[in-house]
């Protein structure tokens, strides 16, 4: 059917022996290489390589690029979350309603909940033959929880949500509450909840505690100690406008003085949770000025992330029956770097990396204790010597031969290597606000075939 679609639109002149041959096309002697899923990765360093016939790679060029683009970008943008909201706040993604359609939605669910970061710019690809991108990486690991109940289904990630406004505007009064009646957790008659409430909101009201509370305090601590008589506990308060920083603090206040006054020990920890167009500038303002904050829902910020739309990831032929391929360009950040290689990341003595290096693929492997010649990429006329404490290759082949011969691991496992992966950098290249750049080299070798190529070409 595809090959009858492609002959449909193609000029009548387009031979036969071309369909043919595209009805013959497959993978079976492609091989695919990356880093692993989860990975932190920097600009022009390739994090995916592909060999095979030159035809069926450049096909695949589209498919690659579309899966890892938008996958890295968004787990990148959790990581950002994640990293300003500190490891003990949990973050919900609820970006579905914002989303670029159904496909978007799930996308930014799976890759939120990894968390990762694809480090400064675009990262430029190397292959055998061509070459792309990376998938995703983070310190503590992402988000939480979605409000996507398909994406729950579908990956296994925790489900949290909200009650819809519409659904408490639909009651005028609490005459309108239908299944009244709650039994107590330890057993017993059932019990008229609304009216249990109402006497708990009379005690509550008449509370010098309550004085100067919002209008919705009161309600929910009569409902939650009406509750607390029947042997259940709140889950939870969500305030959604307003100063939310200072109305958590002054909710905790509230909470903490109720659960003290009518000795109900767990009202001091009911969790409060925040939302209404939550940035990365919202979660700096509430460390800023300090909150009672435990939860934080984010949506339309996380999964449009309006601070980078789109992630130039490339795809870039790098090698050609053996032979190395340069683009050329006068902007020295878009050129490329030739020939099949091998990708090791370079780590010093307190266990942080320091370098990533590239080599080509028949170079000897550098070793740890080893003083390596290398040329830093924008500063590629000054030689450097480094000695790595450890030295780690950075690829692993998941495709070869049209199968494939690794398992590829559960979202949790991601996850769990995303957490440690952003965990080992040194804070001063992870910090979000004017971080140390990190340096990516190339060998000396390598250096050299990109000096002999540029000359050839000129």
């Amino acid at each position: 059917a595809d090959v009858a679609y492609l002959r449909s639109i193609l000029p009548s002149t387009t031979e036969d022996a071309f369909f043919d041959y595209l009805a013959t096309l497959d993978t079976s002697e492609v091989t695919v290489s990356a880093v692993p899923e989860g990975s932190v990765v920097f600009a022009r360093v390739p994090f995916l390589q592909v060999k095979g016939p030159l035809l069926v790679v450049q096909l695949l060029e589209t498919t690659l690029l579309c899966l890892v683009n938008y996958a890295s970008l968004v787990a990148t943008n959790a990581s950002r979350f994640r990293l300003l909201a500190g490891p003990d706040v949990k973050l919900v993604e609820m970006g579905l309603r914002r989303a670029q359609g159904p496909d978007g939605a799930l996308s930014a669910s799976k890759y939120s909940y990894i968390g990762g970061e694809c480090c400064p710019v675009a990262p430029h690809g190397t292959a055998a033959t061509p070459s792309p991108m990376s998938l995703s990486p983070s310190l503590l690991a992402g988000f939480d929880y979605t409000s996507n109940v398909l994406a729950g289904k579908l990956y296994g990630i925790p489900v949290r949500g909200t009650i819809a406004h519409s659904f408490i505007m639909s009651f005028t009064s609490l005459e309108e509450v239908q299944l009244r009646k709650l039994p107590p957790l330890a057993g017993g008659e059932p019990v008229d909840l609304p009216a249990l409430a109402e006497s708990w909101l009379q005690r509550v009201d008449t509370n010098p505690l309550f004085a100067h509370a919002r209008s919705g305090l009161p309600n929910f601590c009569a409902v939650a100690l009406a509750l607390h008589q029947l042997g259940y506990q709140a889950i939870g308060v969500r305030l959604d406008s307003g100063d939310l920083a200072q109305q958590s603090k002054e909710v905790r206040r509230v909470l903490r003085a109720c659960g003290a006054h009518f000795q109900v020990p767990w009202f001091e920890t009911i969790p409060i949770a925040v939302s209404n167009d939550i940035s990365e500038q919202s979660l700096e303002e509430f460390s800023r000025e300090g909150s009672e904050i435990d939860m934080i829902g984010v949506g339309t910020n996380l999964v449009t992330c309006p601070l980078q739309p789109s992630l130039g990831c490339v795809y870039k032929l790098v090698e050609v029956n053996g032979s190395p391929c340069l683009k050329l360009t006068e902007d020295e950040e878009k050129m490329t770097i030739p020939g099949s290689k091998t990708i090791y990341r370079l780590y010093d003595a307190a266990g942080h990396p320091f370098m990533d290096l590239m080599a080509l693929e028949e170079e000897p492997s550098p070793s740890a204790g080893q003083e390596l010649a290398v040329r830093v990429l924008g500063m590629l006329g000054e030689a450097r010597k480094v000695v790595p404490t450890t030295v780690e290759p950075l690829h692993r082949t998941y495709f070869r031969d049209g199968q494939m011969c690794e398992p590829l691991p559960s979202l949790l496992e991601v996850k769990s290597h995303a957490q440690a992966s952003l965990s080992l950098l040194n804070p001063a290249h992870r910090r979000l606000h004017e971080p140390q750049p990190y340096p990516v080299a190339v060998s000396e070798r390598l250096h050299r075939l990109l000096a002999e190529l540029r000359q050839a070409s000129q």
